[in-house]
């Protein structure tokens, strides 16, 4: 596929080194050579100087024989306008828009193809807001994930010593586990490398488990598997920008919050803009304000500035001060493997949490989701099975005959999708239906036409392998 990525920042560069390593004919516009001289350095792709808004800067990249053009520029304005002309200059197929601006994304008219023109619109904001969201109903989550529109979740934790599986086969877990529930251990990586998960393989205390069960199980199965941890009640947020809006904004109603911006005129719209946040304006890095505000008895410390120094220096305080948790927003890569585990306990990626989105649209076809796992050295993805034995690999057959690349790992099904299942109530006895069945994944678990099939690849090369095996074809027997 020959794709025009325009602009060279942390989206456009992760997005750019995701699909060149899937054999994709990659251009990439900025304005910055250097940017794109060092993006050419390590990355076979070629790269155009220029204005991403303007048609000869497009034609310049080969936009009249392009198949997808992704705007993920710093500007909205940029992006729409470029999505616009290859639409309608260039009559490129597909166009993805990074934007920002609520008011484009709340009416769905001003993308439609006489308008702007945007196939699908990315906000890497609001991808992060929900990332967070799902941390902090996970404690001591690494990381949280949905599948099949959220019937599946697949959390990642650090095994303790003590821990109930630490010491024992992983075959012991169903020991643990109430008859009615089944869960998965989808991948270990133990002293960042991976350990394929088989039933007499041992957990070891530090390892990183990878645990999948359908999202009404995913508590109750970490509470058989972990020690107790307490709810979080106060957060504080350190930074006011896009990111910290949005959070605080979603979190406000449930918890209690505090949001530090260093900038007056932007504390006070803060402060107009949220009801039940405490605004204060200061310098998250500055001990007294953090004392001041009671940081030990804080649940988690959000550090999201813009500035990745910023970040490890707030949380690396607020941590020494006495908080219980602490996440930061880190851009440069090589931070966010340097800290975490540290003072930071989780070191969040932006370009990476959101690129999952965009690289599921991408590929499109069979890939219903895409997430990015360890800074992007794994990947999760669920991939509907079409076919039947005689024209797909996979369909009609049990796990175990399938010829899987070594490192993949199946770790559910959900088919039946249009099929309510009632998996429990609320306070006031209302019955919570969810749509599909999930069937967590064992050797003779059959594969059936239109299963949404959740694989785990523990590097990202596997990934190709994967698609290829799901392809439906006219010979296969």
């Amino acid at each position: 596929m020959k794709i025009i990525i325009l602009g060279a920042g942390q989206v456009g560069a992760s997005v750019a080194e995701g699909l060149v390593s899937e054999e994709n004919d990659i251009t990439i516009v900025d304005q910055d050579p250097v940017r794109l001289s060092q993006l050419q350095d390590r990355l076979d792709l070629r790269t155009v100087v220029g204005d991403a808004a303007t048609p000869s800067v497009l034609r310049s990249a080969g936009s009249e024989d392009a198949d997808m053009v992704i705007a993920v520029t710093q500007s909205d304005q940029a992006n729409l306008v470029a999505c616009k002309l290859a639409h309608s200059v260039f009559n490129i197929p597909t166009r993805i828009a990074r934007l920002r601006s609520r008011d484009f994304l709340e009416d769905e008219s001003l993308l439609a193809t006489d308008n702007f023109a945007v196939d699908f619109a990315l906000c890497p904001e609001q991808v992060i807001t929900d990332y967070i969201r799902r941390l902090i109903e996970f404690p001591r989550a690494l990381q949280v994930l949905n599948f099949a529109r959220g019937r599946v979740c697949l959390v990642a934790v650090r095994a303790y010593e003590g821990g109930l599986l630490v010491g024992k086969q992983i075959k012991t877990m169903r020991d643990h586990l109430p008859p009615e529930i089944d869960a998965r251990i989808a991948a270990i990586f133990r002293d960042n490398q991976p350990v394929f998960p088989e039933g007499d393989t041992v957990v070891k205390a530090g390892d990183e488990v990878f645990l999948l069960a359908a999202t009404e199980n995913i508590h109750p199965v970490l509470n058989q598997l972990r020690r107790q941890t307490s709810r979080v009640e106060r957060i504080m947020i350190a930074g006011g920008g896009n990111i910290g809006l949005r959070l605080a904004k979603s979190l406000e109603d449930r918890y209690e919050v505090k949001l530090i911006e260093g900038r007056r005129p932007r504390a006070e719209l803060l402060a107009n803009e949220l009801n039940d946040t405490l605004v204060l304006c200061g310098d998250a890095t500055d001990e007294e304000l953090l004392e001041q505000e009671n940081i030990a008895e804080m649940d988690l410390f959000l550090a999201m500035t813009n500035d990745d120094e910023d970040n490890i220096m707030a949380g690396s305080l607020a941590k020494r001060l006495g908080c219980r948790r602490v996440v930061a927003l880190v851009n440069r890569r090589a931070y966010a493997e340097m800290i975490e585990g540290g003072p930071i306990d989780i070191g969040i990626s932006p370009a990476q949490v959101s690129i999952g989105t965009l690289l599921a649209y991408v590929r499109q076809g069979d890939v219903a989701e895409v997430h990015s796992l360890r800074r992007g050295a794994a990947e999760a993805l669920e991939i509907v099975a079409h076919g039947d034995r005689n024209t797909s690999k996979v369909v009609g057959r049990r796990i175990d005959e399938v010829q899987w690349p070594k490192g993949v790992t199946v770790a559910a099904l959900v088919r039946n999708f249009e099929e309510p299942i009632v998996v429990g109530q609320t306070d006031d006895w209302t019955a919570i239906t969810r749509y599909g069945e999930v069937v967590i994944a064992h050797h003779d678990t059959v594969i059936e036409a239109d299963d949404h099939v959740i694989i785990f690849c523990t590097r990202k090369k596997l990934v190709k392998k994967v698609e290829k095996l799901f392809q439906v074809g006219f010979h296969f027997v």
